[in-house]
């Protein structure tokens, strides 16, 4: 039996997906929601659930969960909110 709403929304998801409904473990959503965190404060509220995104696609393409997880809290512990890339040429 599922504890919660959030429990119950990732294992739907998942098997919507056609997942394992168990794809999605108390570490690893606490990982996906610690590392969404610190982007949507370090960079902008909007990065956070983009970012969890790309950290899909980087492990589909075959970087390990926990690789793509460290590599962009890394990257977003080097930034500060608002801080914006330079595109001027």
């Amino acid at each position: 039996m599922r504890m919660n709403t959030l429990e119950d929304w990732a294992a739907d998801a998942a098997t919507a997906l056609g997942l394992p409904p168990d794809s999605m473990t108390t570490g690893l959503r606490d990982q996906l929601l610690d590392v969404t965190r610190d982007v949507a404060h370090g960079v902008a509220r909007v990065a956070g659930p983009l970012t969890t995104y790309l950290i899909g696609l980087a492990v589909g393409a075959g970087t390990s969960r926990d690789e793509a997880i460290r590599i962009v809290s890394d990257l977003a512990a080097t930034r500060t909110p608002g801080d914006e890339p330079d595109t001027a040429a």
